[in-house]
């Protein structure tokens, strides 16, 4: 089995797969990033890509995306003819073609089974983009958007059978071309996202956190408003009234993934702090952490409180269920998919801050909600996500329950 795994951030969602696969005795396996991509420990099979320029500063703002894509989509051929010439020919290329790179992989391997991840399909309503009205959308917003889909719409004619990570997110793309993606998710490392009573955290002032100490945990790979920064820094003022002894370890960036930045300050984290007042003392911005932290952190939570837009659902809300961790969600799309109000956690209404800041709070001091826990996250794991890909590209399955973390 010859397969070519492609993600401009390579492994991406795809590290499971490839951790698995890598292994598989008579398997050759690819890997396909741009020359940032991370790669992954032990796999020496990734190739790099440059673009070979950068898109023209004078290009039409509605094309920069396309432009971006189709410059992807020429560096990432030149190496798949490369490939070819030394005789490599994938019997099935698995890829994320959000950033373009699969545009011509068709033309060069006409014979490859073509899987894409179908992550997200821009909709100028119903969706993300004009959900927070703190935020409101224009006409030239709207004409934007619809242009940027022109590069998704065509990976998603061009490829041989499409996968979405959830029904929320395979909902999103265009009725007539739903009928080819199939639902399944990469899946978390439940093996190494569980709980463990022992866990502590100690922060930077010298603070030592332990699981069922009163901890509240929000993660984002960048704190912004898509994924409810804003609220929820909002909602911890009033939470820290109401209890006088939580601490809250804040895990993310300081950069913007989606949206856009915050006007008169550099960050979003800088934005909130000039509009809210809290204890400094119990509030503990943490940055990005190593996994082995981070996991600890969800390990101590008492409330992990994950707010988004409807948009992708984050792996950090499951690898928090893996952990245990009692959850205090937003009531919308994409979280209703894997959360049940009362049964493995508790849903509030994305804007309204007095009931976020009061459920956090009751869920802080009433200990039956840890016990609102399911075995609901195991459909979400390595084992069940590998399984799933296989059964699309109609391998016969060998994955077993062992830790293979990546």
């Amino acid at each position: 089995m010859r397969i070519l795994l492609v993600h401009q951030n390579f492994p991406g969602q795809f590290a499971p797969l490839v951790a698995e696969w890598a292994t598989r005795s008579g398997w050759d396996v690819r890997g396909l990033g741009q020359i940032h991509a991370p790669g992954l420990s032990a796999f020496s099979g990734l190739m790099r890509y440059r673009p070979a320029r950068a898109i023209r500063r004078d290009q039409h703002p509605y094309l920069r995306n396309t432009e971006t894509a189709v410059l992807n989509g020429q560096a990432a051929a030149r190496i798949f003819l490369q490939l070819k010439d030394k005789g490599f020919k994938p019997d099935v290329i698995v890829a994320h073609p959000g950033w373009g790179e699969t545009l011509y992989a068709k033309d060069v391997f006409p014979e490859a089974q073509l899987i894409h991840l179908c992550e997200w399909y821009y909709n100028a309503q119903g969706a993300d983009l004009g959900f927070d009205q703190e935020f409101p959308l224009t006409f030239n917003d709207r004409a934007r958007i619809r242009t940027w889909n022109a590069h998704h719409a065509l990976s998603l004619v061009d490829c041989d059978t499409a996968v979405s990570p959830t029904l929320w997110q395979k909902s999103r793309y265009p009725k007539d071309l739903r009928q080819k993606i199939l639902v399944q998710h990469e899946g978390i490392d439940t093996n190494l996202y569980r709980p463990d009573p022992m866990a502590w955290v100690k922060t930077k002032n010298g603070t030592m956190l332990k699981s069922g100490d009163p901890v509240i945990t929000y993660v984002a790979r960048n704190l912004e408003p898509y994924r409810g920064f804003h609220v929820f820094m909002r909602a911890l003022e009033t939470i820290q009234r109401l209890h006088r002894t939580c601490h809250t370890l804040i895990v993310g960036g300081d950069e913007v993934s989606y949206g856009r930045k915050p006007e008169n300050a550099k960050n979003w984290r800088e934005r909130m702090l000039n509009e809210v007042t809290l204890d400094p003392s119990r509030t503990h911005f943490v940055g990005r952490l190593p996994k082995a932290l981070y996991r600890r952190v969800l390990q101590v939570s008492g409330a992990h409180v994950y707010l988004t837009y409807p948009f992708v659902l984050s792996w950090s809300l499951l690898e928090a269920m893996s952990c245990n961790a009692p959850i205090v969600a937003s009531d919308t799309a994409p979280v209703r998919e894997v959360i049940k109000n009362g049964v493995n956690g508790r849903l509030v209404d994305f804007f309204d801050t007095e009931v976020l800041a009061t459920t956090v709070v009751e869920t802080l001091v009433e200990s039956r909600a840890r016990r609102l826990q399911s075995d609901s996250i195991n459909r979400f794991s390595y084992e069940d996500g590998i399984a799933g890909y296989e059964k699309i590209l109609k391998i016969p399955s060998q994955v077993n329950s062992g830790d293979r973390s990546p």
